[in-house]
């Protein structure tokens, strides 16, 4: 989809609801380099950390992107 600042953003991702830390990480890192370039976390999921391990291992430079995460 196409936001208001031009910029193209997937209609789809990789949810990290219920993945404990370990597999949020390799399962982050995996999808990125498949080629996935959204990611959904949250707070509340305690994986955030990891979420961002997976990310920064990836071969995805990170402004190619999309992180979601809600807050409380």
């Amino acid at each position: 989809m196409k936001l208001n600042n031009g910029i193209e953003m997937p209609n789809f991702g990789i949810g990290t609801f219920l993945l404990e830390p370990n597999d949020a990480e390799n399962s982050v890192r995996e999808a990125l380099n498949m080629g996935y370039k959204l990611i959904d976390t949250a707070n509340a999921y305690r994986n955030e950390r990891a979420v961002g391990r997976g990310m920064r291992s990836s071969k995805v430079k990170r402004e190619d992107i999309f992180l979601s995460t809600k807050l409380w």
